[in-house]
């Protein structure tokens, strides 16, 4: 934890695409200092240091967790990489700003979280849609009651693909496909609004095999890019989530759809960030757009972060969370091959779950 009086020292790991929305975040947030970026090519680390203003650069994340001025590092690296890095962050005492998904498997999380009891320091994994403002303003307004029972939902997780990196379509650097690069981040988002799935039921396919890069690089992946996922909540409330890496365009990161018992909500969608009909609610007929606050991308999100670091906020559920979007993920691509509905909990147990 830092004295409260003074900037949160902070490293980055890691230089690529996502490395560019945590330094920005960072600096909207505010009272930081961004110290050091790691990366494994001293090239490309020295130049993501120019472009992002850092004055240093290793190419040895060591160095970076040995520095005891350094309070807290955002780990933004290829996905094999988490469960090691967070673990040795975690020893080493720093707080963990952990790019999703947490680790490739279930097993893995757990093995962070284990690290996370023994440390000084503590684990925050980045699912950064929970803090866009439309999801804040839906979140209260579920808990507040005032649109009675949910009674189903829909969420679309949708992009192109990756096309800045060959690793997200090699087996042995991801833990899947569509449904771990970008499906996780719904699965959590669902958690977060609607509360645990309980059972679920997918199907996954490989729509576009062969892929072409923004450098002209061509790969071809066996990993799924369009899957669709029928849930069953703790709650009981019933839901669907469809997630492509196929889509030209339609989807702004995420779309959802809530209809409840008294009124209707769509968030991300061609009414704007958010619209509910809801009368009883709004004591208007029709569509309404709320008035949101406007904020940069990303900077409520590690305000939120640096006031855990700093002691100003209790610790989140993004860890329990993130070990949570992992058993579901499992979970998905365990009933497509069974071909069957699943309870999350026992999906990879021995036992015959259908």
């Amino acid at each position: 934890m830092t004295n409260a009086r003074e900037p949160v020292v902070v490293a980055i790991i890691g230089s690529g695409f996502i490395a560019g929305y945590h330094v920005d975040g960072l600096r909207a947030a505010g009272d930081v200092e961004i110290a050091a970026i790691a990366g494994r090519t001293r090239d490309k680390v020295e130049a993501a240091a120019r472009r992002f203003g850092i004055p240093r650069a290793e190419t040895d994340f060591r160095r970076v967790l040995d520095d005891r001025r350094v309070d807290g590092v955002v780990i933004a690296t290829p996905d094999h990489t988490h469960e090691a890095l967070a673990i040795e962050a975690l020893r080493a005492g720093k707080e963990v700003l952990l790019q999703k998904p947490m680790a490739m498997t279930a097993s893995g999380c757990r093995n962070v979280l284990e690290a996370a009891k023994a440390s000084s320091g503590g684990v925050t994994v980045s699912f950064m849609h929970r803090y866009f403002e439309e999801v804040v303003w839906l979140r209260d307004l579920l808990r507040s009651g005032a649109l009675g029972r949910v009674n189903s939902f829909r969420i679309r997780n949708a992009t192109p693909g990756a096309d800045w990196g060959a690793w997200f379509y090699d087996p042995t650097k991801v833990a899947g496909g569509v449904v771990m690069q970008l499906g996780v981040h719904g699965i959590d988002l669902c958690g977060h609004l609607f509360g645990p799935v309980q059972a679920l039921s997918a199907r996954t396919v490989t729509s576009r095999p062969d892929r072409e890069l923004n450098d002209g690089t061509r790969v071809r992946s066996a990993l799924e890019d369009d899957a669709i996922a029928t849930y069953q909540m703790d709650s009981g409330v019933i839901g669907s989530h469809e997630m492509s890496a196929t889509e030209i365009a339609g989807c702004n990161r995420f779309r959802l759809e809530v209809y409840a018992e008294r009124g209707t909500v769509w968030l991300r969608t061609e009414r704007g960030g958010a619209a509910i009909c809801a009368p009883d609610v709004t004591g208007r007929t029709g569509w309404v757009v709320p008035d949101l606050p406007s904020a940069a991308l990303g900077a409520r999100h590690h305000r939120h972060w640096l006031d855990i670091v700093r002691g100003r906020a209790a610790r989140d559920d993004t860890a329990p969370a993130g070990l949570r979007s992992i058993e579901v993920a499992e979970a998905i691509y365990r009933s497509d091959e069974l071909r069957c509905w699943l309870d999350v909990q026992n999906a990879n147990s021995g036992d015959s779950p259908c």
